[in-house]
């Protein structure tokens, strides 16, 4: 359990670290023993309590249809992804959760370790405009135990997402 330094290499290199390097955003890296015991409250809550962090400042990743593309959300671990919303931000009719099958194929994660960066398929992004009060947020690194400490402006801009409300508690 510990914080790096973004030159830090080894197991914490990830697609999603390779992305954030490579465009020049400072970023940190944590890693935890990810455990099976913490599944009734998901991979973020784990994270958020072994990391120490406030669990309205770990975001999690998900990936969403709407019926001509998939796009991801990224919301706080402590809430839920509001669908309507999400299309809307897309500039699409509707939304609904992609088959985790899916989402594991084209973002080249496994569930729980989906992180919004280093995708095998580019989607648009939208980040819950939550993230923007926080200097730092963190969201998975690419797999589960390990996770990214980024400014959700570089996020922004890495991704060439938009913010916006797709969060609901």
């Amino acid at each position: 359990m510990g914080k790096k330094s973004k030159n830090e290499k080894g197991k914490g290199s990830t697609p999603a670290t390779v992305q954030l390097e490579r465009a020049g955003v400072p970023f940190e890296t944590y890693e935890y023993e990810h455990s099976n015991d913490h599944m009734d409250d998901g991979y973020g809550v784990e994270a958020a309590t072994k990391l120490g962090f406030d669990e309205h400042q770990v975001f999690k990743t998900l990936m969403a249809d709407t019926g001509s593309e998939r796009v991801v959300g990224v919301v706080p671990v402590s809430g839920h992804m509001d669908l309507k919303a999400l299309a809307a931000a897309v500039g699409a009719k509707k939304a609904a959760m992609a088959d985790p099958k899916v989402a594991m194929r084209e973002s080249g994660y496994v569930v729980g370790g989906i992180s919004p960066l280093g995708q095998k398929v580019h989607h648009k992004t939208v980040l819950d405009e939550s993230a923007m009060q926080y200097d730092r947020i963190l969201l998975s690194g690419g797999k589960r135990g390990f996770s990214i400490g980024i400014a959700p402006a570089d996020l922004l801009k890495v991704l060439d997402a938009v913010a916006a409300p797709i969060g609901t508690w």
